[in-house]
């Protein structure tokens, strides 16, 4: 039977009651008495010197408070980035200023040139449109590899060049993957795209920025999915403000995909204006603001080489990136496709050689930092993608190909720097094979024929690594922050309990999830546990969420508070049970003398705590509340095996995907309905990005795609009905609730799984088509079909 309340049931989400009703909280829900608006004026030029900025015929017009441009932010800081890489050489990278308002130069389209507070928002929009800019327009570098010739524009003119970083990795293995690669019995070359993608999450960014006189504190609300790190880098960074002098709030989040993460410009302004002026600021982006001022993800250019012996094993691998960082670092931007990106390389597969080259490159686009999977899809994607073509080279099974390479012994430690400790990728395969009924595809097959379609079957592997991540390494990888997490756990004197957590939700489910845990450690009913996230003020120093980190660390903190909890909470019931510490136990929402019926119910020692007369307060203090901060060990590998079956249209190049499987070990699985859910969104993104998604810059870096009526988002007819199991659980061994992570694994394995796909149904045709670059429009296959 399956489970009804805790770890391992499947109970509705409680969040959905408010969001389902209109009822939620978002961040332009927020309205403060006597707020004013803002309205930035932004770049219409990619790249250009601003020569002068007039504002006089805006600043009489009605309802202006003030105008900002950058000479107010002057001794201001900049936006920092979060991460320092170090390259090859052992030099740092290239780190330019990141003004909160453009000062000397424009570098992208959507740079903000002027920023309008107004008593309403259409005063601030008009105003700013009265604004006259004199920008000298400059040549704009938009093509990597072209941004890296002698001669090409700087997009920063202090910089030597606009090589951000040229990174190896492993660097000492550079020597021994060349020479396999000389014995090789058989190498694969691949040359692909990873398409740069917008996040376009449900809700737009807000950020609303209030300021009291009376206490000189600064609060903002803000879409974001780790408020207490826009605190620490807002305050420290770029306004100076004490962290006990800045609150940070992010309410109800809708959506956030990695692209709330980061510390934005707006943020700071808002803050900076209220302070200004004394007055709540509120700014709200529309969709196409969006679309040029929020961070993009993937786009990365690579060469992958694949080296096997006469047995088809896998001696080595060797990769070349270009990785776009756009015009300005983002918090997080170096460390997408170098520590997120080589360290998973190896994939599900015993490779015991590899070498990973990557060129960071700034260029007059808008800054690239992490999307869903964030580094993990690019290296699936390259390595699935060169181990399907290797197959067919050699004339294989793909997943025979993939069998006989699988690592099957863990821990496993990878040649990129890694260990997985768990993981059983046979069992996924099996799984899946039982899932995609690969015996009835002839007969599918048959069938689509008839109707003038050709049928293609793709599969995958995939690993990632999530929980991210252990503070000594990343420390040691550039992290300029610690990655723990933490929780306080309050229990209240009637025993309901209030759980503090620095995780932050925007969509996972967190208010049931954690809830569950809790619960089934003390054996209470879930409706007694609430959880408090996005308050600053309200929660302890937390990093946020994303990398699949909320239960595997942030859940783990709560475990070791309840932990703290459980202990205090048996003296108590010693005490008033007459018995000794070691002999209770707590089962069922009771402390019981063990061997006895002598017991005490979970609310009369939660009373007794704060009502203390019953026990010696010189051994135990009052209260019920503890606080516990962790810091993983290591990262959690999550993996699966994905498969795709296809229709090609051979008129029009159209692709129709019929069928969707998806094996996934996630270890110990809290909420399965939820873990399905996070799957199904996963899904959907990484099908966008395989079919239809991709943002496009002309030569002069104006974006081609700029809303929803060029940017082609996956709709509910472009996605099939998933089949998905997660039943493969291989438990981590270094956190306390075996959790693996589950938020990015859709979007990680379903592109290579629907490129592998076409490129299968196109072969069966009999066309000697071995690769077509993302996103696999209509246009892009018929042409492959025609070649």
């Amino acid at each position: 039977m399956p489970k009804d309340h805790g770890i391992g049931a499947s109970p509705k989400r409680r969040e959905d009651v408010r969001f389902l009703t209109g009822a939620g909280n978002y961040t332009d829900d927020i309205n403060i008495h006597g707020q004013a608006y803002v309205a930035f004026l932004r770049s219409d030029v990619a790249h250009g010197r601003i020569k002068g900025v007039d504002t006089s015929a805006a600043t009489d017009m009605p309802g202006v408070v003030r105008i900002f441009t950058g000479a107010d932010f002057e001794g201001v800081g900049g936006l920092p980035c979060g991460w320092q890489v170090t390259d090859r050489h052992g030099e740092p990278m290239q780190e330019p200023a990141h003004p909160v308002l453009a000062q000397g130069k424009v570098r992208h389209v959507g740079d903000p040139i002027a920023a309008v507070v107004a008593d309403t928002p259409e005063q601030a929009r008009d105003a700013a449109e009265a604004i006259e800019v004199d920008i000298e327009e400059l040549p704009a570098v938009i093509d990597m590899k072209a941004a890296l010739k002698d001669g090409a524009p700087k997009v920063h003119d202090d910089l030597t060049s606009n090589l951000c970083y040229d990174w190896g990795f492993v660097e000492e293995n550079k020597a021994a993957v060349d020479e396999a690669f000389g014995k090789a019995a058989h190498v694969t070359t691949l040359e692909l795209v990873n398409n740069r993608l917008i996040a376009n999450p449900m809700e737009p960014r807000v950020a609303v920025g209030d300021y009291s006189r009376a206490t000189d504190e600064s609060t903002l609300y803000t879409t974001s999915q780790n408020p207490h790190v826009i605190r620490l880098l807002m305050g420290a960074f770029v306004l100076g403000i004490p962290e006990h002098k800045l609150r940070v709030v992010a309410p109800d989040v809708g959506g956030g995909f990695g692209t709330k993460i980061f510390h934005y410009a707006e943020e700071a302004f808002c803050t900076f204006a209220a302070r200004q002026l004394a007055r709540p600021v509120k700014w709200t982006a529309s969709r196409s603001e969006a679309f040029i001022s929020d961070a993009h993800g993937r786009d990365h250019v690579t060469k992958i080489e694949l080296a096997l012996n006469g047995d088809n094993n896998f001696t080595a691998l060797r990769t070349e990136t270009y990785a776009n960082m756009g015009a300005y670092l983002s918090t997080f931007a170096p460390s997408v496709p170098t520590w997120l990106h080589g360290t998973l390389m190896a994939g599900n597969y015993k490779t015991p050689l590899i070498y990973v080259n990557v060129k960071a490159v700034f260029t007059n686009t808008v800054p690239v930092d992490a999307y869903r999977g964030a580094g993990r899809p690019e290296a699936t994607y390259q390595l699935e993608r060169v181990i399907d073509k290797a197959a067919r080279e050699l004339g294989v099974d793909p997943i025979e190909l993939r069998r006989q390479n699988f690592i099957t012994e863990f821990p496993y430690a990878t040649p990129v720097a890694v260990e997985y400790d768990t993981g059983d990728y046979h069992a996924t395969m099996d799984k899946l094979l039982e899932m995609m009924d690969r015996d009835g595809f002839d007969a599918r097959a048959a069938e689509s024929q008839k109707r003038g379609k050709l049928r293609g079957l793709g599969v995958n592997c995939y690993i990632e690594a999530c929980g991210i991540a252990p503070s000594n390494l990343v420390g040691q990888l550039g992290a300029r922050a610690g990655l723990y997490e933490s929780a306080t756990v309050r229990v209240n004197a009637t025993g309901s309990i209030s759980v503090m957590t620095g995780s932050h939700s925007h969509g996972q489910g967190h208010e049931t999830a954690f809830p569950q845990v809790i619960a089934e450690m003390l054996g209470i009913d879930e409706s007694m546990v609430e959880i408090v996230h996005g308050d600053t003020a309200k929660t302890p120093m937390g990093m946020g969420t994303y990398g699949s980190r909320s239960l595997a660390v942030g859940g783990s903190a709560m475990v070791r508070a309840t932990e703290k909890i459980i202990n205090k909470a048996k003296k108590i019931a010693a005490h008033l049970l007459e018995a000794s510490e070691a002999d209770i136990e707590l089962k069922d929402g009771a402390f019981t003398v063990a061997g006895t019926d002598k017991s005490v119910a979970w609310g009369d020692v939660t009373l007794a705590a704060y009502v203390p007369h019953n026990y010696p307060l010189d051994e135990i203090e009052p209260g019920l509340e503890e606080t516990a901060f962790y810091d993983p060990a290591n990262f959690t590998y999550p993996a699966g095996a994905y498969a795709c079956e296809v229709e090609v249209d051979p008129d029009t190049g159209k692709v129709t995907i019929e069928r969707f499987a998806a094996a996934d070990d996630f270890g110990n699985v809290v909420n399965p309905m939820i873990v399905t859910g996070q799957v199904h969104g996963g899904l959907a993104q990484g099908i966008g990005q395989a079919l239809l998604e991709g943002a496009a810059y002309d030569e002069n870096g104006q974006l081609l795609n700029g809303s929803y009526m060029d940017y082609a988002m996956p709709r509910a007819d472009d996605v099939p009905f998933f089949q998905v199991d997660h039943s493969c659980q291989t438990p981590c061994t270094h956190n306390p609730l075996g959790v693996k992570g589950c938020g990015e694994a859709g979007a990680i394995g379903s592109p290579p799984a629907v490129v592998n796909a076409v490129v299968d149904a196109l072969q069966r045709a009999g066309r000697e088509v071995t690769h077509i670059d993302m996103p696999l429009s209509p246009a892009r296959v018929w042409a492959a079909l025609n070649g």
